[in-house]
């Protein structure tokens, strides 16, 4: 089987679930949104809601899809960085226990959080301190990373370090690697537009985008006119519809240019759609590998993110696992 690794922000996530929004007013964090905040605020949030009894896993979007990967019984790969602390030693622990090749540098600034707030009506707030995460720099990126792997997974969040990011690129172009990217939020993409083409027109093989993030990208309103641009600029576009499901296309550099596919969205009670991105990245890169069609590859990814909004964090139980294993190995 061909080998993934990613490369991203190593978040830990704690979660922390609300009867009301009275604390986001108190933390003046605005709900529904995502707050950068510095390292004496994530003192002062990390004490407040110690008494919540928040959970605790490990986090950030490409962290997510190397994890669901494990699950899926890969032996994947990630790039990050931590803190020489308790988060850190939290973050290498549960990569090497679910089976992640983790190459983690780390430093002296505290690991990176994503406090996620969940309020009683499912929607998400969070309150996210980079730390050592932001750290990562182009110098501590070096070809050997990526021996042995096939493809890597790039989340949109590093592409605000151009040098970066540039440098993660073409170390592994010279692996021979194929490049995805997941585009990670809409605003990130407005305020670097002309840079996120040119990574994705000059390195990336396949992309992902949710709606807002396909719009950002493409200047166009309908969706499937952004998948139509993006795939003018790569080997495979994929778009996710939310509740109306996704849409993939190859794309020029593929020798099936035009090719198109869809799959519905599964109907689930919707708890949390933390992950559910990365989730469905994850499932779907797990069928390409696997040499499954274009519309299998959907329906893999459309299974898992289906399962993780159903529940709080990314946490899924063994038995859940071990269905979707089944289930996905019917998709090729």
């Amino acid at each position: 089987m061909k080998k993934i690794i990613g490369i991203g922000n190593a978040l830990v996530d704690v979660l922390v679930q609300m009867n009301d929004d009275m604390l986001l007013r108190e933390l003046q964090l605005p709900k529904g949104g995502m707050q950068l905040i510095n390292e004496q605020q994530q003192r002062v949030l990390s004490h407040r809601i110690q008494p919540l009894t928040p959970q605790k896993a490990t986090g950030g979007s490409a962290g997510n899809t190397i994890l669901a990967l494990a699950n899926l019984g890969m032996k994947p790969g990630f790039i990050g960085k931590v803190g020489k602390d308790e988060m850190g030693t939290f973050y290498a622990n549960n990569c090497k226990q679910t089976g992640i090749e983790a190459k983690l540098t780390t430093c002296e600034t505290p690991t990176g959080v994503a406090n996620t707030f969940i309020s009683a009506d499912g929607e998400r707030t969070f309150g996210t301190y980079l730390g050592a995460a932001a750290l990562m720099q182009a110098d501590e990126i070096t070809p050997d990373m990526f021996q042995g792997y096939h493809l890597l997974h790039i989340e949109g969040y590093l592409v605000q370090n151009h040098e970066l990011i540039e440098k993660i690129c073409k170390a592994a172009k010279q692996e021979g690697m194929k490049l995805s990217i997941d585009l990670a939020s809409y605003n990130v993409i407005q305020t670097d537009l002309p840079f996120f083409r040119h990574l994705v027109e000059d390195y990336i093989d396949f992309v992902f985008a949710n709606e807002e993030e396909c719009t950002a990208f493409t200047e166009k309103q309908d969706p499937k006119e952004g998948l139509e641009y993006i795939a003018q600029l790569c080997t495979l576009a994929i778009v996710k519809l939310g509740s109306k499901g996704a849409i993939a296309m190859w794309g020029a550099s593929s020798n099936q240019y035009g090719t198109e596919a869809f799959a519905p969205a599964i109907k689930v009670n919707v708890t949390d759609t933390t992950a559910a991105g990365d989730f469905f990245a994850a499932g779907f890169l797990y069928a390409f590998c696997n040499g499954a069609t274009l519309e299998r590859c959907l329906q893999a990814g459309t299974l898992l993110s289906s399962e993780v909004i159903q529940i709080i964090g990314t946490q899924l139980p063994e038995e859940v696992w071990k269905k979707i294993r089944s289930s996905i190995k019917q998709l090729y």
